[in-house]
């Protein structure tokens, strides 16, 4: 029985840790829906009134009114509210948006299209830039090129967004000239027209105004895990067998701050995303954090939480890909899920 026991198949440690991360995932996602439905549905709006007009509304006859109360199920209860919401999102339906008169789901595909660039190029700077600074900082501790570089990071740390893209906008768009003073594109030339240049010209600003929001967290935190590193005995051991403090950092120092800063990388999306609101706003970059104000200003009900469900996924979905890839490369991690 026992050699029956030991025969029997397993499933692999990967593919067991990859569909908790992914259970785990999709529950949040249940739950955030739940929640910002609930939220929505405490809204003072009417959505008779929100998505017919306020005139048109006081027009209408009071079996009309009553009909399209019922037609947006406002006499329904809360969760049977929710469900038909929820079963119209899975396929597909997010609504109609009340501010650009469009599907929910095409306004924040085009939205996002628009946001790609930014959010990638800010994201993917965020985390080389902070990487960098913060091995040169942990190697260079306590001496002058660490203090210049933790002086300025906790200087960024504690700069508001908006306040910093407005001096960014203002020195090298409105003095300097170098760069377009807002929008994603050139102000009167096609889409059919518009160059990958003109794009990356219109996104400089904005994104490394972005970018800062996660570069001193992630420069701050690498420095400090490498320093406890350099402290520790296997890296004051290979010193003493002559490798130089380079060759001692390149071989035992990165690989093991490489991994919180990469869960620090992933779980910046969140950051990023919620900078991009602010800094289109300044910017005037016709993205989804622009939509996002837009929705809220307006009372576009739908738009918001398709936005908010959509953001969420993004955001549990990098921190799921961090989860995973401290398993692939962590090997106490692939230790506990094969015991």
């Amino acid at each position: 029985m026992a050699h029956l026991a030991d025969s029997s198949p397993k499933v692999p440690w990967f593919l067991r840790f990859s569909l908790v991360a992914i259970l785990k995932l999709l529950l949040l996602m249940l739950g955030v829906s739940i929640i910002v439905f609930w939220l929505i549905s405490l809204s003072p709006v009417d959505p008779v009134q929100a998505n017919y007009g306020s005139v048109a509304v006081q027009n209408m006859s009071p079996q009309q009114r009553a009909d399209l109360g019922a037609y947006w199920g406002k006499d329904l209860p809360i969760w049977e509210r929710y469900i038909s919401w929820f079963t119209a999102f899975l396929q597909g339906d997010m609504g109609i948006s009340l501010r650009y008169n469009a599907p929910v789901s095409q306004v924040i595909w085009t939205k996002f299209s628009n946001s790609v660039l930014l959010l990638a190029t800010a994201w993917i700077l965020s985390g080389v830039l902070g990487f960098t600074l913060g091995v040169i900082a942990g190697t260079k501790r306590n001496k002058i090129t660490d203090r210049i570089i933790t002086t300025v990071c906790y200087g960024l740390a504690s700069t508001p967004t908006f306040w910093l893209g407005m001096l960014v906008l203002i020195f090298f768009a409105v003095w300097l000239g170098w760069f377009p003073s807002g929008f994603a594109t050139p102000i009167g030339v096609s889409a059919a027209d518009v160059t990958i240049w003109d794009s990356l010209h219109h996104a400089i600003l904005p994104a490394a105004t972005l970018s800062v929001v996660s570069i001193a967290n992630i420069t701050l935190h690498t420095r400090e895990k490498l320093v406890d590193v350099m402290d520790s005995d296997y890296f004051l051991y290979a010193k003493a067998r002559g490798e130089s403090k380079w060759q001692a950092v390149r071989r035992h120092g990165l690989r093991n701050i490489v991994l919180p800063a990469l869960t620090l990388q992933f779980a910046s999306v969140a950051e990023v995303f919620g900078g991009s609101i602010l800094v289109e706003q300044v910017f005037s970059y016709p993205g989804l954090g622009q939509a996002t104000v837009t929705a809220g200003l307006g009372s576009d009900t739908a738009l918001l939480a398709g936005i908010s469900v959509i953001t969420a996924a993004v955001v549990f979905t990098g921190n799921t890909i961090a989860t995973l890839l401290y398993g692939v490369v962590d090997p106490r991690i692939r230790r506990g899920q094969r015991g």
